[in-house]
C-alpha cells in the first residue's frame, strides 16, 4: 500500500496541509475546535503516522527525554522511573531509560548515547554521578540536565531531591519517643559523598540521637541496598550480644529483608524490635507487620525534574530556573514502631 501522506490527510479534511501541520504539531498558529477534529478524523481513517525525524529536524527538537536509573528491578527507583514516565507522556515527549546498574562506565555510556540522539533533556537517577558521565554532559553544552534524588555538587546542573536529613531524624525522634535508646541505624554504604540521600539520612539519625544525649558508636551498620543481600547482614545484626531494640533503615528494601531476619530469628516486632524505614515504597503497607516508612513524594519530584527539564531547554541561560528542589516528607506510621496495629 502506499504510503499515506499528510497531502492525504489535507485532501481528505478539506483544508490545507499547513493547517494540517498546525494540528499534528500543536501549533504554530492556533486551529479552530471543527477544523481541529475534521483533521484529526481524517487522520484516524488513513492510519496517518508523522514523521517524527523530519518533525524533530524542523523543529530542532525530538521530544525525546533521556533518563539514567541504578537499577529499574528495585521498587523505589522502578516507581520513580515510571512516575517520570506518565509525567513525560503528558508533555507529548517520549521517555528513554537505561539502566547503569552503579557502574559509571554503563552510565557514561547511556550519557553519551542520549547526548548522541539529541534528546530534549537529561534526567540523571545516580548514587554518585561518575566524571565521565558528567564530563560528557558539560561538553555537550546545550542538553539541560536535572538531578534527580541525589546531588551530585552545586554547579552540575539542577536538582531535585528528598529531605533525607529531615526524615531520618523524624523517624529516629519517633523511636525514642516510643522508649527506645538503643536505635541503631542499619544500611549505610561505604564511600558516599557529601550530597549523597544516604548520607543524609545518616547524618539525620546522628544528630537525633546526639539531642537525645546518646551514643551512635558501634550503632551503624554497613548493608547493601538490596533486600536479598541485606536480609544476611540484618541476621548477623540480630544475633549479636548488643542486640538493638529499635532499627532506623536507609530504605524500606533493606527493612524488609530485616523483617524478613527477625522473623526467622523468632524475634517479635515490634514488641522485641521496633523497625522504619525510608522511601514509602507500596509494599511497605503488606509487609508482617506493616512497616512504618518516612515516605518521598515521588510523583512530586518526577514532576518537578520533568518541568525543570523542558523549562531549561526553553529558558535563557540567566531565566532564573531554580536549582535545587528539596521535597518535604512525611511519616506513614505503622505497627512496625509500636504504634497501634
Amino acid at each position: 500500500m502506499p504510503k499515506v501522506t499528510r497531502d492525504d490527510v489535507a485532501r481528505l479534511a478539506g483544508t490545507s496541509t499547513a493547517v494540517v501541520s498546525y494540528v499534528i504539531n500543536d501549533g504554530p498558529r492556533p486551529v479552530a475546535r471543527a477544523t481541529r477534529e475534521k483533521v484529526l478524523a481524517a487522520i484516524a481513517e488513513l492510519g496517518y503516522r508523522p514523521d517524527r525525524v523530519a518533525q524533530a529536524m524542523a523543529r530542532k527538537r525530538t521530544d525525546l527525554i533521556g533518563m539514567v536509573v541504578p537499577d529499574t528491578r528495585q521498587p523505589f527507583f522502578g516507581a520513580l522511573a515510571h512516575a517520570v514516565e506518565q509525567v513525560v507522556t503528558e508533555r507529548g515527549r517520549l521517555l528513554l531509560i537505561g539502566n547503569s546498574d552503579y557502574a559509571d562506565s554503563r552510565e557514561h555510556h547511556y550519557v553519551r548515547a542520549f547526548l548522541g540522539m539529541q534528546v530534549d533533556g537529561l534526567i540523571l537517577v545516580s548514587q554518585n554521578a561518575s566524571t565521565l558521565a558528567l564530563s560528557s554532559f558539560e561538553a555537550d553544552g546545550r542538553t539541560p540536565m536535572v538531578m534527580l534524588h541525589h546531588q551530585v555538587s552545586p554547579g552540575h546542573g539542577a536538582a531535585v531531591v528528598t529531605d533525607d536529613r529531615g526524615g531520618a531524624a523524624l523517624a529516629v525522634d519517633h523511636l525514642l519517643a516510643h522508649g527506645h535508646r538503643r536505635v541503631h541505624c542499619f544500611g549505610a554504604a561505604h564511600h558516599l559523598g557529601p550530597h549523597d540521600p544516604v548520607a543524609g539520612r545518616v547524618a539525620g539519625w546522628a544528630e537525633a540521637m546526639a539531642r537525645a544525649g546518646l551514643d551512635t558508636h558501634g550503632r551503624l551498620t554497613h548493608a547493601p541496598f538490596d533486600r536479598v543481600r541485606a536480609h544476611a547482614v540484618a541476621r548477623r545484626l540480630l544475633s549479636g550480644p548488643d542486640r538493638p531494640t529499635a532499627v532506623f533503615c536507609v530504605t524500606d528494601d533493606q527493612a524488609i529483608g530485616l523483617l524478613r531476619a527477625a522473623t526467622e530469628l523468632g524475634l517479635r516486632v515490634p514488641e522485641d524490635l521496633a523497625v522504619i524505614g525510608f522511601d514509602g515504597i507500596p509494599e511497605t503497607a503488606i509487609t508482617y507487620p506493616p512497616l512504618t516508612t518516612v515516605a518521598s513524594d515521588q510523583r512530586g519530584m518526577a514532576r518537578a525534574a520533568v518541568e525543570l527539564v523542558l523549562d531549561r531547554k526553553d529558558a535563557e541561560p540567566d531565566g532564573g530556573v531554580p536549582q535545587l528542589l528539596r521535597f518535604p516528607v512525611e511519616l506513614a506510621v505503622r505497627a512496625s514502631c509500636g504504634c497501634g496495629r
